[in-house]
């Protein structure tokens, strides 16, 4: 079923500069960001960005510094006003209602997390977490409560009393995220907010981040210019570039089938094992029926299809595999009776578990049975498919094509 938008973009600019006039007929003739500066002295910040962002979405915006992406956020709060376009948060037209009508979105509906803390040292954690909602005139009473909460939703409740200075890099973003949900928003802007920690724990608050919207569902636009962060949050990505949107997808989409060179040099080192759903490199599964299982037509679809090896499936869900040298041994000894012969103990992986996780799946030697949300069997995966589609190889696409299909 279809999520509903929550939030809006269209035909967005922002112009910086006295000549706005003036730059917006050159982007209008063709200009670029670089031209426009040339010959006015203008900066196009953003540059005729539309999109639909769906209830529940985490949408990424990725892209190097100066691409536009900043400027952008802070026109969904508000705080730039665009020199044209429309942004709509359930109907209401930030670029162009009143200051008033702003902070009561502000207010109720829209929350920011920054990159750097920007957390009180002489306020405790409690405090801290609870400044957003003091400023907006909330009551001692129930901003304290409201910010415990959110403590608690990042697993920081225990440190209500301390100060900033005692708690890691880390520990402290999340006092900023808890202060971004204590204000209960519909939507989260996040402006590059692990940009300032290491490695290792900006991992961790990925993996929190995620955890945390599977119980939240908020509406979230994060802001980042690291690829690796993007594919890993977001259900859909921009990649901005020159204050365009150069290409709107999911990861798979992104690195699968770049829009132009500049979205396929940032995405060829990319780890495809780690972006790309099983399903993608499964072929349709061809199973067998299990009341109707003999060895002659066993051998024979395996011949037919060029496999090893054929899944046997009642009522659609995979019960076990027939390897063609047991089916053989089945027609020779046992009359054509495979049921005995086959493996049950068989690699079974869900269509959307990431293509590494397969590894250790395909050291058993027999083809990964796919299935979907109901246990049904929708395809299957020979580990040799695998290292094709690392490699880039597009010959599944077609296969692909087909089983989703048949899975929808």
């Amino acid at each position: 079923m279809a999520m509903a938008t929550k939030l809006s973009i269209k035909a967005l600019y922002k112009i910086f500069g006295e000549r706005g006039d003036e730059a917006m007929r050159l982007i209008e003739s063709g200009k670029t960001k670089d031209e426009i500066l040339a010959e006015t002295g203008a900066t196009v910040g953003v540059n005729d960005v539309s999109v639909d962002i769906e209830e529940g979405e985490i949408f990424v915006v990725m892209g190097l510094s100066g691409s536009g992406k900043s400027t952008l956020i802070r026109m969904l709060n508000g705080l730039i006003a665009p020199t044209s376009g429309t942004i709509t948060i359930d109907g209401d037209d930030i670029a162009h209602c009143s200051d008033e009508k702003i902070r009561e979105i502000r207010r109720q509906k829209i929350s920011m997390v920054f990159q750097h803390f920007a957390l009180f040292p002489h306020k405790t954690i409690l405090e801290n977490a609870a400044f957003g909602l003091k400023i907006k005139g909330v009551g001692v009473a129930e901003r304290n409560e409201r910010a415990r909460k959110s403590l608690a939703q990042v697993g920081l409740e225990q440190y209500a009393d301390s100060y900033p200075e005692q708690l890691s890099g880390g520990m402290q973003q999340r006092v900023g995220l808890a202060r971004g949900l204590a204000a209960e928003p519909q939507v989260l802007l996040m402006d590059e907010p692990f940009g300032a920690l290491d490695p290792l724990i900006r991992r961790d608050m990925q993996e929190e981040l995620l955890e945390l919207q599977r119980s939240l569902g908020k509406t979230i636009v994060f802001i980042t210019h690291d690829l690796n962060e993007a594919l890993i949050l977001g259900d859909k990505i921009a990649i901005m570039k020159g204050g365009r949107f150069v290409q709107v997808g999911t990861a798979e989409e992104i690195v699968g089938s770049p829009a132009d060179a500049y979205v396929e040099a940032f995405t060829k080192d990319i780890d495809r094992s780690r972006v790309f759903p099983a399903q993608r490199v499964a072929k349709p599964a061809e199973a067998l029926q299990k009341a109707d299982l003999v060895a002659p037509s066993a051998l024979s679809a395996m011949e037919r299809l060029g496999r090893d090896a054929i899944y046997v499936v009642e009522n659609g869900k995979p019960v076990g595999v027939l390897r063609y040298r047991d089916a053989q041994g089945a027609l020779q000894n046992a009359g054509g009776d495979c049921l005995s012969a086959l493996v049950t103990s068989f690699p079974k992986a869900d269509r959307k578990k990431p293509i590494f996780e397969l590894y250790p799946l395909a050291r058993k030697g027999l083809p990964i049975a796919i299935v979907d949300d109901a246990d049904q069997l929708i395809g299957v995966v020979e580990p040799e498919t695998i290292f094709a589609e690392l490699a880039g190889d597009d010959e599944t696409v077609e296969e692909e094509a087909a089983l989703k299909t048949a899975a929808e």
